[in-house]
């Protein structure tokens, strides 16, 4: 959820639970879902136009094109100008302290196993 504080924008994290109370199946689905949601229907990639068509959704309606056109870059890996569905989940993620704790805490149990 978002809300703006002043001149930024401020992002609650409700991943971790989220990811508690649907499980990890059904988390990565939500997200998947929530790409299905913002994606350009034509190119099946989240471009800037359609983020900025459907930014609504998630609370962004009062973010300026520079913002949009920011959050779009943050998660752009491969430098094409929009995001993939794994480039989407990959920045979700990056974006959660809470899932990046977890994820290197279980990061480190399994070099501890091996």
């Amino acid at each position: 959820m978002a809300s703006r504080s002043g001149p930024q924008v401020v992002f609650e994290d409700s991943f971790p639970t989220m990811l508690e109370r649907l499980g990890e199946e059904g988390f990565m689905r939500e997200l998947c879902n929530g790409f299905r949601l913002l994606k350009d229907e034509k190119r099946e990639v989240i471009t800037f136009e359609s983020l900025k068509r459907n930014s609504a959704m998630l609370g962004l309606q009062g973010m300026s094109d520079e913002e949009l056109r920011c959050m779009v870059r943050e998660g752009d890996l491969d430098g094409d100008g929009c995001l993939s569905e794994m480039e989407f989940c990959t920045l979700m993620f990056r974006l959660s302290p809470a899932l990046m704790q977890v994820s290197k805490e279980l990061l480190q149990e399994a070099i501890v196993r091996s």
